[in-house]
């Protein structure tokens, strides 16, 4: 959200409207939890990688997830979409309800967890396919056979990619900008309509005016959607999370393996302005990290 403010060029007098960042409004303290993480941890091999991670994770809202290199914010942001499983040797500990029901229940089906909890990279990753079929690719994966050329416009809509692309469907995804590319893969994990959205540092590899494109898309995507992202910007962290959830390492003195610890998880705007930890604020103000 964005306000103006007008003042006078003192050259000649003329306007000028100044765009004023607004941070958002605080988070709604009874929005109902998509996801509660009850001592939730990751194991590599016999290396705990994340310890005990306790949170609930609100519908509605955009959580980030911030922290040193290495404190498990990938690993963490995983969980939520068994992404997880997909590495050998990882053990998952603990307990992830999702809308309620154990997300790593023996009866639950993997594929179908990561249909409804989306994924985006840190790294655009569209296929070397046109635009529209990067779309309709992975409904087909999904067996979405149905409206296909509705539910492609719809996603791209949805990106706010569409009025960029909309003569140019068959043109590559490979042709189109690092921002644009960003966008594609957001509107391919809309496309198949899921109910929560990760995002692992979905801006690094963009300019400030892509990465600029992808918060203001994130904050109209929040309507719909429930959004995890990691991210190492803090100020991407502030201007963009209702929610921010602090992580650092833990290092074994005997062992010297590192694990990942959550040590606030509170309202963006507490954690930036008078966080209860002195580690977090010691992160926060750049004293370590």
């Amino acid at each position: 959200m964005t306000e103006s403010m007008t003042t006078q060029d003192p050259r000649g007098g003329v306007e000028i409207r100044t765009a004023i960042a607004q941070p958002p409004p605080p988070p709604d303290p009874d929005a109902e939890p998509v996801f509660r993480a009850r001592n939730l941890g990751v194991k590599y091999g016999d290396k705990p990688a994340v310890h005990k991670v306790t949170a609930d994770f609100s519908r509605n809202q955009i959580t980030a997830l911030i922290g040193p290199s290495g404190c498990g914010k990938s690993t963490l942001i995983r969980c939520f979409n068994r992404m997880n499983d997909l590495i050998p040797g990882a053990t998952i500990l603990g307990e992830v309800l999702y809308h309620g029901e154990n997300l790593y229940g023996p009866d639950v089906d993997a594929v179908e967890v990561r249909r409804r909890v989306g994924m985006v990279f840190q790294k655009p990753n569209p296929f070397p396919k046109s635009i529209y079929d990067n779309i309709a690719f992975g409904l087909k994966v999904n067996g979405i056979k149905d409206n296909v050329d509705h539910r492609v416009e719809t996603a791209l809509k949805g990106a706010v990619l569409w009025d960029e692309v909309k003569t140019d469907l068959k043109k590559s995804a490979l042709a189109l900008s690092g921002g644009q590319q960003q966008r594609l893969c957001i509107a391919r994990a809309l496309a198949v309509e899921p109910d929560v959205i990760l995002m692992d540092e979905p801006a690094s590899a963009l300019d400030p005016v892509a990465t600029a494109g992808i918060e203001e898309l994130m904050q109209g995507l929040k309507e719909e959607y429930t959004i995890l992202i990691v991210t190492h910007n803090m100020q991407q962290a502030a201007r963009c999370s209702d929610m921010t959830a602090f992580l650092t390492v833990e290092v074994n003195e005997k062992t010297g393996d590192r694990t990942g610890i959550l040590v606030e998880y509170a309202p963006t705007a507490t954690i930036f302005t008078v966080p209860k930890d002195p580690r977090t604020e010691a992160y926060i103000t750049g004293r370590f990290g």
